[in-house]
């Protein structure tokens, strides 16, 4: 099947669910090219971007896992190639 590049942007708003973050984020390795993390102290918040190449269904179920983490939010943006 077809892979395709796409940068997710993750937003934690709880640190409680930085280890279950981490959990899933490892699970998906295969599929991460990259990732950064920016803590925004002022806000008490971490930014993470995460740049990913695989199929759009396998990318979309690590959005949604991401998504059930409490105090944790994410949103993908896919490339046209």
């Amino acid at each position: 099947m077809e892979t395709r590049v796409a940068v997710i942007g993750i937003v934690v708003e709880k640190q409680e669910g930085v280890n279950a973050l981490n959990d899933v984020l490892s699970e998906y390795r295969d599929i991460i090219i990259g990732r950064m993390g920016i803590p925004y102290a002022k806000k008490d918040i971490n930014c993470i971007t995460v740049v990913v190449d695989g199929e759009q269904d396998v990318i979309n179920s690590l959005c949604g896992k991401i998504g059930r983490i409490e105090g944790v939010s994410s949103k993908a943006a896919f490339s046209n190639v």
